[in-house]
């Protein structure tokens, strides 16, 4: 806060100007608010889950008016997607580029100072953090500020663009960028190779000024090159927001406007919950394979990709999206009731099946507590907050080890004997991926007097890897893998596990729109609906992101191919024709970073 005032809350003659630090408190406090709720509800969340990413875009009607403020409130309402990079791209005054990003939580990387820095009335921010393909945790990363999004081309016409999803085809597309485009990829985000494809064939039209229409077949030529789940935002310098959709629908991503004047502003991002925020309304997701183009003068919608089967990911229901979001037309609160409600009736047959009572019902925070609400009022069992956290604890998850991962769930949560002791306990959890977390929750309970322990899990086993964003372990990590439900309950040190059958997952969520007619499950059926997904690829994916790797990154500058280190590229073999990434190359390419100016 001091440092607010001291940058904008004094007058010419060294007094505080009570309106500006009127104005700076109540950004501070709201920030603060949103702070506090962030890291109260998400940042300590038990899944050994990495996250997805926050992609957002903002065209202010008045481009005097700068964006970046918004932006960056908005990245803050996704801060929950992810809490390790982020960074927001403005557009100024005859098309400049103004740029800030860095390793951080959106409060420790934009301040005062770096935001005035952030010219224009239009722009487009994300959040999350550099690693092996997207801004992910870093599974299998690096801690470089070059592979924070968004990313910047310069050529053609100035491109900004940053996506959240996977690719599964990249080897052919580097090649392609490598020996037909001749583009230089220089990060192993999919990210900037997206940015490329879609510059590259912007480019073929040879023109001085593109028009809508090149825009168009330029982002439907994109979908017919590119395999995997994609939702992405760009802006064209001087020209305006851009944002499409994987013709799957895989990651979320929706629109809205709001009312300046005579005209209209509009936001792209990929949760409504920050269209609501900041006073937009009519939000409309994205359709898949939809193109939108956004400007000052028109909105222009078209689909541009041949109809695929529509298939949003089920766990963005499970444990991304915030509860207060609305996806493709299904609020997340509805459906985590709706999956308490199915998993009451499946630890009801269980529990009768096995003769075993439970006394309470306890949620492990934060994402489960919905879910386990409405068990306990549906099997009329007392629902108690058993486990405390330290909610200034990172994430269990994105540590890069086992031994670290375990050490820290006992420094985020505390069990409470009270509510334990002497009680056949029923816990409830949103998923169970590695079963690190679940083992040390479960020895908690059993330290404080517990008498049983049933874990009930709102997702059903997790048996295969994700490859369109979720950073997941290998198959031989998770804890489900060649084990049967007994052999998972022994493992974790349960006295019963209960899971979630998938198809009441999947209809607990579709009731709220029956129009989807299927979600990506793939981590529950190994069936991946956009194909090309062999063993071949699982394994080279697994490779990269085992803890091995994880652990160590033998470049000083963390550069890494794929997510591969140097060290280990002597022994893989890249695409034909492919170069990599520059070793010690300026780590803001291209482009002017203005963060700790």
């Amino acid at each position: 806060m001091r440092n607010f005032i001291e940058a904008e809350g004094s007058d010419s003659v060294g007094q505080v100007n009570l309106s500006v630090l009127h104005r700076l408190c109540i950004t501070y406090f709201f920030e603060e608010t949103v702070r506090i709720f962030c890291s109260e509800f998400f940042c300590l969340a038990s899944s050994e889950l990495s996250s997805v990413c926050g992609t957002l875009g903002l065209l202010l009607h008045d481009p005097s008016i700068d964006a970046a403020h918004e932006i960056c409130e908005g990245l803050t309402l996704l801060q929950h997607r992810g809490q390790d990079a982020c960074g927001i791209i403005t557009c100024g005054p005859k098309g400049r580029f103004y740029q800030c990003k860095a390793n951080g939580m959106v409060r420790d990387v934009f301040d005062a100072n770096s935001l005035s820095r952030l010219v224009g009335g239009m722009g487009v921010g994300h959040g999350d953090l550099p690693t092996q393909n997207l801004v992910r945790y870093p599974t299998a990363g690096t801690s470089n500020h070059a592979e924070a999004q968004p990313f910047y081309v310069n050529s053609p016409y100035g491109i900004v663009f940053a996506h959240n999803g996977n690719l599964i085809n990249t080897d052919a597309l580097l090649h392609f960028m490598d020996a037909s485009a001749h583009r230089h990829i220089n990060t192993s985000s999919d990210s900037e190779l997206l940015l490329n494809i879609f510059a590259n064939n912007l480019q073929q039209t040879g023109k001085f000024r593109i028009n809508e229409e090149d825009i168009f077949k330029a982002v439907g030529g994109l979908m017919e090159q590119s395999k995997g789940a994609y939702a992405c935002v760009a802006m064209l310098a001087g020209f305006g927001i851009i944002a499409f959709r994987d013709p799957n629908g895989i990651r979320p991503l929706g629109m809205a406007a709001r009312k300046s004047g005579t005209e209209k502003d509009y936001i792209v991002a990929s949760e409504s919950v920050v269209a609501d925020a900041s006073g937009f309304t009519e939000w409309e997701d994205i359709k898949p394979g939809e193109a939108v183009i956004i400007t000052r003068s028109s909105l222009s919608r078209r689909q541009v990709s041949a109809p695929a089967t529509f298939a949003p990911d089920i766990f963005e229901y499970v444990y991304f999206a915030r509860p207060d979001s609305v996806l493709d037309g299904i609020s997340v609160y509805r459906s985590r009731m709706a999956m308490g409600d199915a998993l009451a009736d499946e630890v009801q047959r269980v529990l009768t099946e096995q003769d075993i009572s439970v006394d309470v019902v306890i949620p492990v925070p934060d994402t489960s507590r919905v879910a386990a609400l409405n068990l306990a009022q549906k099997l009329k069992l007392p629902y108690r907050e058993g486990f405390i956290k330290n909610r200034y604890v990172g994430r269990t998850f994105i540590m890069p080890g086992q031994q670290m991962r375990r050490k820290n769930v006992r420094k985020k949560l505390n069990a409470m004997a009270l509510e334990f002791a002497g009680k056949n306990v029923l816990i409830v959890d949103d998923s169970i991926v590695r079963g690190t977390t679940s083992k040390e929750i479960i020895q908690m309970g059993r330290d404080v007097g517990a008498k049983k322990i049933i874990l009930a899990s709102c997702a059903p086993p997790i048996r295969y890897s994700n490859v369109y964003g979720i950073d997941m372990p290998s198959r031989r990590e998770f804890v489900a893998h060649e084990r049967t439900i007994p052999d998972i309950a022994k493992e974790i040190g349960a006295d019963l596990v209960i899971y979630q059958t998938l198809p009441d997952l999947v209809a607990s969520v579709r009731q709220f729109n029956p129009a989807i007619k299927t979600f990506d499950c793939s981590v529950f059926t190994g069936e991946y609906i956009t194909g090309g997904v062999d063993e071949a690829y699982l394994n080279g994916l697994e490779e990269t992101r085992a803890d091995s790797i994880k652990a160590g990154n033998p470049l000083g500058n963390g550069c890494q191919v794929n997510g591969t280190s140097a060290k280990s590229l002597e022994s893989k073999k890249l695409p034909p024709g492919y170069n990599g990434p520059v070793n010690g190359t300026d780590d803001t390419i291209g482009l002017h970073n203005s963060w700790q100016l």
